[in-house]
């Protein structure tokens, strides 16, 4: 066998904290994965539930599952996401892989789910970040109800080849959020292809951003999000519009643009870089510049596919 044809091995990281409910989905989901990872580490991070007994069910039959135990603790932030990740990587940084993932624990996927996302990179060695659209309950779905389209890979599955993963400097604990889309975005920025695939889907059985939120709260928070990672005004106007489209409609929309309005009072520090922003920015009205002349061409506007590149 050539060394072309050697497969690349991955390893992939789960920071798990309170997910009793939703864990063993997950964890079903990858014992019966027809491409199995070299290592899986799941870091209980300071869960008060019975999160870390449910993984040890598995760990003597799956010896390929790790559990690493965080000390418990009273808040729940990105940051510390980011803090269990880093000691999950602890634990494979020395192996031999050529990928290495974040897969949430409150996630379930089809059994070759991840041997198609492994195909990909083996087919582009250009491509840097790789994962697919989701679904939840009450019927969203990223491809089309949202416009961060295929060049955005969400975080609740999302693999990055080795090297690209070492460039954009890992994940930053950032604890208000936002740190899957900061990596994915920098890497795109210094040169990476980032993808996400419509072939398959993962199942988001928490919707996103209500872990500890009601979801206007969790709107409200994504707006004030959308200004702190730099967001173009005009775009977030636009945004705001199509939100009040969407469940629950105009209150929901209202307060998506209530929290950018609230952070840009405020003067929110910015948690990314001038040249991140740029680069964001620009990417934004390239996106709102194809929407705008699909518009008036009448053409239907694929959100997911709104840029070509």
């Amino acid at each position: 066998m050539s060394q072309q044809e050697v497969p690349i091995q991955y390893v992939l990281i789960t920071p798990a904290r309170n997910e009793e409910k939703n864990i063993k989905n997950t964890i079903r989901s990858m014992v019966a994965q027809t491409r199995l990872p070299l290592k899986w580490v799941i870091v209980n991070d300071g869960s008060t539930d019975a999160t870390g007994e449910l993984v040890k069910q598995y760990l003597e039959e799956y010896r390929w599952i790790e559990l690493v135990e965080m000390p418990a603790r009273r808040d729940r932030s990105f940051a510390a996401k980011v803090n269990s990740f880093n000691a999950g990587y602890e634990r494979v940084k020395h192996l031999n892989y050529g990928v290495i993932g974040n897969l949430d624990a409150d996630l379930s996927f089809a059994a070759d789910y991840l041997e198609f996302l492994m195909s990909k990179f083996s087919e582009d060695p250009a491509l840097g970040v790789a994962g697919t659209i989701f679904k939840e309950d009450g019927g969203y779905s990223s491809d089309t109800d949202s416009f961060e389209g295929h060049t955005h890979v969400p975080g609740g599955c999302q693999l990055f080849r080795r090297e690209c993963f070492q460039d954009v400097g890992g994940y930053v604990p950032i604890k208000a959020g936002g740190i899957d889309w900061i990596a994915v975005t920098t890497a795109r920025m210094r040169g990476w292809k980032t993808r996400s695939f419509r072939e398959k889907v993962f199942f988001h059985h928490t919707t996103l951003g209500t872990a500890e939120r009601s979801p206007l709260a969790s709107s409200f928070h994504y707006g004030e999000k959308d200004y702190y990672l730099g967001g173009h005004p005009l775009w977030e106007l636009l945004r705001t519009c199509y939100k009040m489209t969407k469940r629950p409609y105009v209150v929901g929309g209202a307060a998506l643009g209530m929290g950018y309005l609230w952070a840009f009072l405020k003067r929110t520090p910015r948690a990314v870089s001038g040249e991140l922003m740029r680069f964001h920015r620009c990417e934004q009205m390239q996106k709102l510049k194809a929407i705008v002349k699909s518009l008036f061409r009448l053409r239907r506007v694929d959100s997911f596919r709104v840029m070509q590149n």
